[in-house]
């Protein structure tokens, strides 16, 4: 089946995730996340682009992020995953041995209100959620910990929101979400799908030609032909 052509046009913003192919580790080592973050602060360099939120896991990371112009996304993100997969290999003397990534990132566009606000805190709590740290905050490789305790590097990385952000906002971070929440975030994330209120959604999809990121899985239910002989 062929790949579907990917549409980001700027002025939305995005969640972005890849993980390790078979989701082998990409980050062992205090090095590997700093390799890593030294990437990532290159890429924005070379592609600046308002940077929103992120996380980094020991097999995947998560970017939130709100391109200016068409091709930003794709441009910024392929560079930096490019650009760490070779960085990857050479640290770990593995060129040639397979893929670091399981393949190219998935994305899905956000709507900017309250949605936002879900995906960024879904996001900065993947630490705990994960039973990696007690608190969001003391994650050393996310975007709450680098507005709590970040240096001079990493604060310049994260731009303004679009949306106010709650003065509770570290304390929501740590509070679990509603189940509900996390399911259609999921979603999201598995099917690349926009993320936001139905009508944006609908709109979204018309928009951006995503009705494939929202067809159910699987082929149509065939109905049985009934059968109007007489008994």
């Amino acid at each position: 089946m062929p790949r579907q052509a990917r549409s980001a046009p700027g002025g939305l913003i995005y969640h972005v995730i890849n993980r390790g192919n078979g989701r082998q580790r990409l980050f062992a080592t205090k090095a590997d996340y700093l390799a890593f973050e030294k990437v990532l602060l290159e890429a924005m360099a070379r592609t600046p682009t308002r940077l929103l939120g992120w996380c980094l896991m020991p097999n995947h990371w998560h970017l939130v992020l709100w391109p200016a112009k068409d091709g930003e996304l794709s441009a910024f993100v392929g560079w930096l995953t490019h650009t760490h997969t070779q960085r990857w290999h050479a640290h770990h003397h593995s060129a040639g041995q397979g893929h670091v990534y399981q393949g190219r990132f998935k994305s899905f566009p956000i709507e900017r209100d309250e949605h936002l606000l879900a995906v960024l805190r879904y996001v900065e709590a993947n630490a705990v959620r994960a039973r990696l740290s007690h608190r969001a905050q003391k994650w050393r490789w996310g975007s709450l910990w680098a507005r709590h305790s970040g240096s001079t590097i990493h604060r310049p990385l994260l731009a303004a929101w679009p949306v106010p952000r709650p003065a509770d906002w570290t304390e929501q971070v740590n509070r679990p979400q509603r189940s509900a929440a996390l399911d259609g975030l999921r979603h999201a994330v598995q099917r690349s799908s926009p993320y936001g209120s139905p009508r944006w959604i609908e709109q979204t999809v018309k928009k951006l030609n995503l009705q494939w990121t929202v067809r159910p899985h699987g082929r149509p239910r065939v109905r049985p032909i009934k059968d109007s002989r007489p008994l």
